[in-house]
């Protein structure tokens, strides 16, 4: 009675390899754009208690240029107001360039809470 081999073959590990090791680029890749979300929702956070729109901006930009915030400014952001709060919002687009022609397009939006 014979018994068959079970398992991967070692084309099948390569081939998994690679797509693990571009997987974790990419993912290496997306990661500080999260970061800088973050940093930038904890800004607009911040920003929400001006009493006027360009103090609004103001807080943003020096709250910005503590956390390295790049992506947008204090001029981005569309501030209103909602009954008696300040609210503050953005959107932002972050492309990362994959290989040859391809991109990875990123769409951030926020508000503040």
């Amino acid at each position: 009675m014979k018994h068959h081999q079970r398992g991967i073959s070692f084309i099948g590990v390569l081939f998994v390899g690679g797509v693990l090791v571009c997987g974790g680029i990419l993912a290496a890749q997306v990661f500080p754009t999260l970061v800088e979300f973050q940093a930038i929702n904890k800004a607009a956070n911040k920003a929400r208690d001006g009493n006027t729109v360009a103090e609004v901006r103001s807080i943003f930009d020096k709250a910005a240029q503590i956390d390295d915030i790049k992506s947008i400014t204090g001029k981005d952001l569309v501030v209103t107001k909602e009954g008696d709060k300040t609210v503050v919002a953005f959107a932002y687009n972050k492309e990362i360039h994959m290989a040859g022609p391809a991109y990875l397009l990123l769409k951030y939006n926020g508000r503040s809470k």
